[in-house]
């Protein structure tokens, strides 16, 4: 048991050493706009953000993925960039519909 854990140790900082190459020479993030997110996520439009995200000049989509609710925020200027993402448990829910 030890022999494993003492091989994972020692690959440790080659395989970091490689992560730093390649992010090096990564090309640049793109922004993630709201076009992108409706084209590609199924989600539903909220007509108000959640009072913990809720702030001027944004808006907020949800989309339900392996139970749990993610809400995206996206601006509203420009390209709509995606500039905010929460996740809250399934179980938040429970009651609600009884």
């Amino acid at each position: 048991m030890i022999r494993p854990l003492l091989l994972s140790l020692a690959l440790l900082p080659p395989l970091a050493a490689h992560a730093d190459e390649n992010a090096a020479s990564a090309p640049p993030a793109l922004p993630f706009s709201y076009e992108m997110f409706e084209a590609s996520v199924p989600h539903t439009d909220m007509a108000v953000c959640p009072v913990d995200l809720a702030q001027p000049g944004v808006f907020c989509r949800v989309a339900l993925f392996n139970d749990a609710f993610h809400i995206f925020l996206f601006t509203e200027e420009g390209d709509q960039p995606l500039v905010g993402f929460q996740s809250y448990d399934s179980e938040l829910m429970t009651g609600l519909f009884d």
